[in-house]
């Protein structure tokens, strides 16, 4: 059966996070009913990555197989007809064709997230950033970013009790920026672990607002325990913004 690449984003606010659960909205479990009753065959979506409960995603990939023995399926028709029938909250910007082995999730390189954070009430920005009660120093944010650029065991930073072989990452890129009146943490890996960005940005604004310093964040790292890091943020904060993948 042909595969296919869906090109989507969605908003996680109402959904218990990307992967389907029993009983709980999820994203891949409304996009799989919808992309079923559209081609009228059982439809299976891979993700390119778990987001968690009430997690957005502006850039996110899955591959889906389709039985096209009735004849070609025009996948911009279905792609058009899929955004009539999903909620408003999740968007379709393409399906294409893929070679038969391509797979959404392995064959990423890298992955990126940015976590939003402001220290006033934005009336406009509801449920898409984390509220802060202090103004965090981006210059000191941003040394102890580069920090974290020294190593590649972010065991400190990871959800426990997770089935991963391994807590290494190789980050490419981590910085914080000030748009408008919202702090934005960047982050770029070649992957990354089970709430690794929630709690690398709550340590981050513990050195932002003086409770850490640098010497002490490297500690943190090299301790290789999650009771050492910072709080994990909220979901809202949080949003997958580019997965790459080879040749593109």
């Amino acid at each position: 059966m042909p595969r296919y690449f869906i090109h989507l984003a969605y908003n996680g606010a109402n959904y218990c996070g990307w992967q389907r659960q029993p009983n709980l909205p999820t994203v891949q479990q409304t996009l799989e009913e919808a992309l079923g009753t559209l081609l009228r065959q059982p439809i299976g979506i891979v993700g390119c990555g778990r987001t968690d409960t009430g997690v957005h995603a502006s850039d996110f990939y899955a591959h889906f197989d389709c039985d096209d023995s009735n004849g070609a399926v025009d996948m911009d028709t279905i792609a058009f007809k899929l955004n009539s029938f999903l909620p408003a909250d999740i968007a379709i910007y393409s399906i294409r064709e893929v070679a038969p082995n391509a797979h959404a999730r392995f064959d990423a390189v890298s992955r990126t997230y940015e976590y939003h954070v402001a220290n006033r009430r934005l009336p406009f920005a509801q449920g898409l950033y984390c509220r802060i009660f202090y103004e965090p120093d981006i210059e000191t944010m941003n040394r102890g970013a580069e920090v974290l650029m020294e190593y590649d065991d972010f065991t400190s930073f990871a959800k426990l009790h997770t089935q991963v072989k391994t807590n290494i990452c190789h980050l490419s890129e981590a910085y914080w920026r000030k748009e408008g009146e919202q702090y934005i943490f960047h982050i770029t890996s070649n992957r990354f672990l089970r709430n690794m960005v929630r709690s690398v940005t709550g340590t981050l604004l513990d050195v932002g607002r003086g409770k850490l310093d640098l010497d002490g964040l490297r500690r943190i790292v090299e301790r290789r325990d999650r009771s050492a890091a910072g709080v994990s943020m909220p979901p809202q904060g949080l949003f997958l913004t580019k997965v790459v993948y080879p040749n593109t």
